[in-house]
């Protein structure tokens, strides 16, 4: 990884986004719950539709609702794989810094062992 990335991501408050998960979670859902509502009544036929503006309205009202609820089952989908990608980057984080404890206490070990191996 190159240096820059490590370290913008030691610059990213790690605790702030794992505490701030269940919250854009549950945002999420909310929207996703909010447009989830069927739209009412039903779309017009194309010849209804380009006979009264009313009814051109009326169907691009329901297209446009459509897309909204679309586009909440993706951001409910993101948010999900984002509370996924925060849990998987805290466990990496907590196994490097165990990492580094061990390597710190082998390399201890093995200075230890060549002092004591000098000295003999």
């Amino acid at each position: 990884m190159p240096v820059g990335w490590m370290t913008a991501l030691k610059l990213v408050p790690w605790g702030d986004v794992i505490e701030a998960t269940p919250q854009i979670m549950q945002a999420a859902r909310k929207l996703l719950g909010s447009t989830q509502k069927p739209a009412a009544g039903t779309a017009p036929s194309a010849s209804a539709a380009t006979a009264d503006p009313l009814q051109v309205l009326h169907q691009r009202v329901l297209q446009l609702e459509e897309e909204q609820r679309a586009s909440a089952v993706l951001i409910q989908s993101l948010a999900e794989q984002n509370a996924q990608l925060v849990q998987a980057i805290d466990a990496l984080r907590v196994r490097s810094q165990r990492l580094v404890l061990c390597v710190a206490g082998t390399g201890i070990v093995t200075l230890g062992l060549l002092a004591w191996a000098i000295t003999r």
